[in-house]
């Protein structure tokens, strides 16, 4: 169906990202690529003063370990790709650079923040070039496994 999918995880539940790559795999066609995606958001440099100097690249280098042993764990061939930014601009970014025609990424429990700044899944959807496929996130009783 798709040549090229930009397939956006999260490092928080297992059972999402194994979701979404699984439907992703499900999604590509026979010769298309799958680019696992994730996003270690920018932290204001005032408050790196709190952080130890090697926090974004520890942060970057620990989730490419989790996601790509979770693609070869699913036996799903994917590239990955951490990127440090503001996530919905890298997704939408990416799927650009990539010539992308899917991006695939979850939504979450909607809170106040999504009223005041808006979420990354709403502004994906409205400057994305490409389709967008939401998978929404089931009962949260479901959920109830480890993070990444």
């Amino acid at each position: 169906m798709y040549r090229t999918i930009i397939c956006a995880i999260g490092m928080g539940s297992r059972e999402t990202a194994n979701r979404l790559l699984r439907r992703a795999a499900a999604l590509v066609d026979d010769g298309g690529s799958i680019i696992v995606m994730h996003v270690v958001e920018n932290i204001p440099r005032r408050h790196l003063t709190d952080l130890p100097e090697e926090f974004e690249t520890t942060a970057l280098v620990e989730a490419e370990k989790k996601l790509m042993s979770l693609c070869k764990e699913l036996a799903v061939p994917a590239t990955v790709e951490v990127r440090i930014g503001i996530a919905a601009s890298l997704l939408v970014s990416a799927a650009r650079e990539k010539s992308a025609d899917l991006i695939l990424l979850s939504s979450h429990v909607t809170d106040i923040t999504d009223y005041v700044f808006s979420s990354i899944v709403e502004k994906v959807v409205r400057h994305a070039g490409c389709s967008v496929l939401i998978d929404r996130r089931p009962n949260q009783a479901q959920e109830d496994t480890p993070p990444l």
